[in-house]
């Protein structure tokens, strides 16, 4: 592995948290992510299903976990399914956990090789009481599903063997779960913050006009790589000039320009858990007055948001507050007038026009956490506070996030120590020079 071993007592902690939400006589199953192809006998760099992961830390593929917490056996109340390795395998692929590696990895105890899943699940199915069957999809309020998961073959495979148990969604307990992050799992996000700031201060030693948006995207990979990251979180955005009002920007092919502002949305992954960093430099080193004055504009918002996202908070009454902010700043920059606001139509407000996203979203094992974002955020979720403010006709786009442990009496910011204040980062832009 390229992170350091997880301390085996997260895993089990989180069983015994997901055991106390399950009916009686339940059994859950949750599947690893497929290999996914690519062409001819290619494949795409494997991602394990996070709910498995944070279950049980198996970040291999073809596995499977089953729990089932009154079963009458009792080594049979948690198994995990692994691939049996051979020699072949060992040869082309390398090195798969063993029954003992596993053990000690996930505290587990009944190690089981797949090949005996169809011959053991029917005995706990049919021996064990069980009623209740808690089965896994995906159910982010996001998502847009277009390949057959193994989740999915799995759910046919089940209720045509066993077509009168009750079924169950365990996805919303998993949700609850997930969005309240334990001391160890911030500490795992801490470690992706520390490497994304890293790599961003080397970026700031680097970018220069001249440079292309591809050439400062290697540079954070290869801090990221060096870090012990598997390389980023999500698809980064470096976006220059223009590109910069470009919300999900991705070509990164670009040169930077003398003058422009360089919107960087990228954060690392590390140990299956996401940072999510976005700054907005000036690749000459120096702010324009305009630039300043906008970047400033963001930052008093984000900072206002940070004392306004707080336990007992509904996300989506707190977004409408930090729209009201944007509006002011935006009537602050002349980019629209208080007679815009006093005559806007309602399904239409004139801030929209420079800030048309949210303002945050639940960070974990996905970068685009699951949870119930019109409940009350909670002390120990993890949320990012992003606002921006992107005009198109001057191609200046400005956005800063930072990610926040939400704190019983204030906010913990995960990214407290990477450079934020206008006059730090043309600083540390030009020490270089």
């Amino acid at each position: 592995m390229r992170y350091k071993k997880i301390d085996t007592q997260l895993f089990v902690t989180n069983r015994k948290k997901l055991t106390k939400e399950l009916k009686p006589q339940s059994l859950a199953l949750f599947n690893s992510n497929d290999l996914m192809p690519t062409n001819a006998d290619g494949h795409l760099p494997f991602r394990q299903n996070n709910d498995l992961f944070y279950l049980s830390g198996v970040d291999q593929e073809n596995s499977i976990l089953v729990i089932c917490p009154d079963f009458p056996d009792k080594k049979y109340r948690e198994v995990l399914f692994l691939q049996e390795t051979n020699e072949q395998i060992a040869t082309w692929e390398g090195h798969k956990l063993t029954k003992e590696e596993a053990r000690e990895m996930t505290g587990v105890q009944t190690i089981v090789w797949t090949s005996e899943f169809s011959r053991l699940f029917h005995h706990m199915m049919t021996m064990g009481g069980v009623e209740n069957v808690y089965l896994n999809t995906n159910e982010h309020y996001r998502s847009e599903i277009k390949v057959e998961t193994r989740d999915a073959r799995f759910i046919e495979w089940c209720k045509k063997n066993y077509p009168l148990h009750e079924y169950q969604r365990v996805a919303p307990l998993m949700a609850q779960l997930r969005s309240v992050k334990s001391n160890k799992e911030i500490d795992l996000m801490q470690r992706a913050c520390n490497i994304t700031e890293s790599a961003f201060r080397r970026v700031l030693k680097f970018v220069k006009p001249g440079v292309k948006e591809y050439e400062i995207e290697a540079e954070y990979a290869h801090e990221f790589l060096r870090n012990g990251s598997r390389g980023f979180a999500y698809t980064p955005i470096i976006a220059s000039g223009a590109n910069s009002c470009v919300l999900h920007y991705i070509e990164n092919d670009k040169v930077c320009k003398d003058g422009d502002i360089l919107l960087l949305d990228v954060g690392a992954e590390y140990a299956n858990y996401n940072a999510d960093l976005t700054r907005s430099i000036p690749v000459n080193g120096k702010y324009t007055k305009r630039q300043r004055d906008v970047y400033n504009s963001v930052l008093r918002v984000m900072r206002a948001a940070n004392q306004m996202l707080r336990p007992g908070v509904v996300y989506f009454d707190y977004h409408k507050e930090i729209q009201k902010l944007v509006e002011s700043e935006l009537i602050g920059l002349r980019l629209i007038s208080k007679t815009d606001v006093k005559n806007q139509p309602k399904e239409k407000p004139a801030f929209q026009k420079y800030f048309m996203h949210g303002t945050s979203h639940m960070l974990g094992l996905d970068v685009h956490d699951v949870g119930n974002m019109h409940a009350k955020v909670k002390e120990g979720q993890v949320w990012t506070i992003e606002p921006g403010i992107y005009i198109k006709e001057e191609g200046l786009g400005i956005r800063i996030e930072n990610n926040v442990v939400i704190g019983k009496k204030r906010n913990i910011d995960l990214m407290r120590n990477v450079p934020i204040e206008a006059d730090e980062i043309e600083t540390l832009i030009n020490q270089k020079k």
